[in-house]
């Protein structure tokens, strides 16, 4: 990554920024100090290698879970957050078991594949079915029940690459969704090409849960190159017979912990708060280092660049490390619910959850008449190679139920080009992290934090959205 030179002076930058009485000048040239001293070295890069390390994969529920806990509460303990403690969160316990997949006929292969999150298991003997393949829900949708029923329904839906990663909307909703259409029209599985842009042999994972309803056909998904090989079977002309066999099972439900720590402010603002949020939880077939051990690192580091030049701060930063995003956003549920009353006091928030991929946009959804500040904000940050976005930005789900209930966002947008190809995959582990890459972020993100934590004007606050959630009914599409 190549940072253009600083060709404004810190005065004139300042100016630029619309640095008045209320906004001082040190505060922008401050924010300029911190974001040149993390692209040198932050301390991201050393705790992703600690958590992916010292516990690794850390699905909700399980024993890597609990240990990720201890883990984060001692390591925000060891850096000098305060206030630092474990908020307790009920999450699901899912254990994927063993599985296989073979086609039987025409041709015998064995497919590599994985259980989706919240999959039901086989009985002993497993399931031996014809295969109906479908290109998307709308085709899904248009069959009748004698098309579909007694049927392995087979989604082949191919995500299509993006550097905003456009195109994870659609494959995960059919992950999520494609077994409730299916089960409706009687099928007895589904099956459906990874929601991931890798040409590699690695398959993805993922919920398959929408709105936590239990699934009740089994539903794997099968690696890019299985699924070229599975569609070109099809089209051969004959039926094609797949026996699939699966352990998968839901365990009782237990608790974990959303794990927050502090940079307080000691100024007339010190109850309000700026958010940096991240989801501790992993899916378990990788060690979970770009989703989201990099979130963690960066929101992680950046605060404590924050917290190590010991200055006052007019409003606290808090870090928040959320319990099961990946299977059901419980952390971002109960955050919301445990502080209900101290809503109004979060200014502002932002989530990394996209890998460690360079940051090149900055987007928001702040009151309108706030958009100053994201235009100031944006003239620090445009030397990193960041462009200036929308106000529409809805950054990370765990941020989700602040933001509908009035909380503003600042979401910087990662290079997702190259993220799908290892996302939920035994792929996803510490050498897809480049240092210099993990460093802009935390740059992006410590600029962007000191910035909301210590100006006089807030982000105002957003229309308060009661829209109920989207179901995987065909008007959601």
């Amino acid at each position: 990554m190549k940072i253009r030179p600083l060709i404004l002076s810190l005065c004139v930058l300042a100016a630029a920024a619309g640095c008045d009485q209320h906004d001082p000048d040190e505060v922008w040239q401050d924010a300029i100090v911190l974001r040149d001293t993390a692209l040198q070295d932050s301390a991201a890069y050393d705790i992703v290698e600690s958590l992916t390390t010292e516990v690794g994969p850390r699905s909700a529920g399980s024993a890597g879970d609990a240990a990720a806990v201890r883990w984060a509460i001692n390591k925000l303990t060891t850096l000098g957050f305060e206030n630092v403690r474990g908020e307790l969160v009920e999450v699901p316990h899912w254990n994927r078991g063993s599985l296989t997949v073979r086609i039987k006929e025409p041709f015998a292969q064995s497919l590599v594949a994985t259980s989706l999150g919240g999959s039901p298991g086989t009985s002993e003997e497993g399931i031996e079915a014809s295969v109906l393949r479908v290109e998307s829900l709308a085709e899904l949708r248009d069959k009748k029940q004698d098309e579909v029923a007694g049927q392995i329904v087979y989604i082949d839906h191919v995500m299509q690459r993006a550097k905003g990663g456009d195109g994870y909307s659609d494959a995960s909703r059919i992950r999520s969704c494609g077994h409730v259409v299916a089960a409706e029209r009687g099928a007895v599985a589904t099956i459906i090409r990874s929601a991931g842009t890798s040409t590699h042999r690695f398959a993805h994972t993922g919920s398959m849960l929408k709105n936590s309803v239990p699934a009740n056909i089994p539903g794997v998904a099968i690696s890019n190159a299985d699924a070229d090989m599975l569609t070109r079977q099809v089209q051969s002309g004959g039926p094609v017979t797949i026996h699939l066999r699966s352990t998968a099972r839901d365990m009782p439900k237990v608790m974990s912990a959303n794990v927050i720590g502090e940079v307080p402010g000691t100024g007339d603002n010190a109850d309000e708060i700026v958010l940096l949020g991240a989801h501790l939880d992993s899916w378990d077939l990788g060690t979970g280092a770009i989703d989201d051990g990099a979130g963690v690192a960066i929101v992680t580091a950046a605060a404590k660049l924050i917290l190590d030049r010991d200055e006052r701060l007019r409003r606290t930063i808090r870090v928040v490390l959320y319990a099961n995003e990946e299977f059901g956003l419980s952390g971002g549920d109960q955050y919301a619910i445990d502080h209900e009353d101290e809503i109004a006091k979060h200014v502002v928030g932002l989530e990394a959850d996209f890998g460690a991929g360079s940051v090149w946009r900055i987007s928001s959804r702040v009151d309108e008449d706030s958009l100053d500040i994201v235009e100031n904000l944006y003239g620090l940050l445009e030397p990193l190679g960041i462009e200036l976005g929308n106000n529409e930005s809805e950054s990370g789900a765990d941020l989700s139920p602040l933001r509908k209930a009035g909380m503003p966002i600042l979401g910087l947008t990662q290079d997702g080009t190259h993220y799908f190809d290892y996302h939920h995959t035994a792929d996803d582990t510490l050498d897809k992290i480049d240092r210099d890459d993990i460093n802009q972020n935390v740059a992006a993100y410590a600029t962007a934090a000191y910035v909301a934590a210590n100006i006089e004007q807030d982000f105002g606050r957003l229309p308060v959205d009661t829209e109920p959630s989207s179901t995987c009914a065909a008007e959601d599409d």
